[in-house]
């Protein structure tokens, strides 16, 4: 699964790469590791508002969620059951890009995982790229607040996330390029080869 990345480029930088605004930028801070399990606001572009970069939390609340607690199970989403999960199935079409420039994987050394191997995962040079999610807007039923939630897409691992993500083979929905649009828009992905690097840490 994924629970941790990280996002360190500036916001000139992802203006630059996305063609979009980010009006929300001085509220951001990049770091070189941000743990879901924080929830901590992050930028997305949201098939809402293609051309914006915006803040939104990771840990994804659905409609019926009765307190924010509930995201702690909801921070990543199997793309194979979205339409089937009640947490997710009426938020199908809301799509959005979770950017990155890079996200943390362990390799388990021995049967049961009581020794592991922390890997960095990016792109060769290390530039900016997405991972498929879902969002949501949450109303907070006693501030009345609407929080702004999505979460990360997963998807079965490819050959170098099974030698790494060896417990469960599992890694994020990674979106080359040329295939962003397609997902904000819910065209099918056929081609998505992405040229991966992994880095002991």
């Amino acid at each position: 699964m994924c629970f941790y990345f990280k996002q360190s480029k500036d916001a000139t930088q992802l203006k630059y790469r996305f063609n979009a605004t980010f009006e929300e930028a001085h509220l951001f801070s990049p770091s070189e590791l941000f743990n879901g399990f924080t929830y901590s606001q992050t930028p997305i572009i949201t098939n809402k508002s293609p051309d914006q970069i915006q803040l939104y939390q990771w840990g994804f609340l659905p409609n019926w969620a009765k307190n924010v607690s509930f995201r702690k199970h909801t921070l990543n989403a199997k793309y194979e059951t979205l339409k089937e999960k009640p947490s997710f199935k009426d938020a199908i079409h809301n799509r959005c890009l979770i950017i990155v420039d890079g996200f943390y994987e362990w390799q388990w050394l021995d049967p049961k995982g009581k020794s592991k191997q922390k890997f960095l995962i990016t792109l060769p040079n290390n530039e900016l790229f997405t991972l498929a999610g879902l969002w949501n807007h949450w109303p907070h039923p006693q501030t009345q607040e609407t929080l702004k939630t999505y979460t990360i897409i997963t998807t079965e691992a490819n050959e170098l996330m099974s030698q790494i993500h060896n417990s469960q083979k599992r890694m994020p929905f990674i979106l080359a390029p040329q295939n962003e649009a397609h997902w904000l828009n819910g065209i099918e992905i056929r081609d998505n080869e992405v040229e991966l690097m992994a880095i002991k840490q």
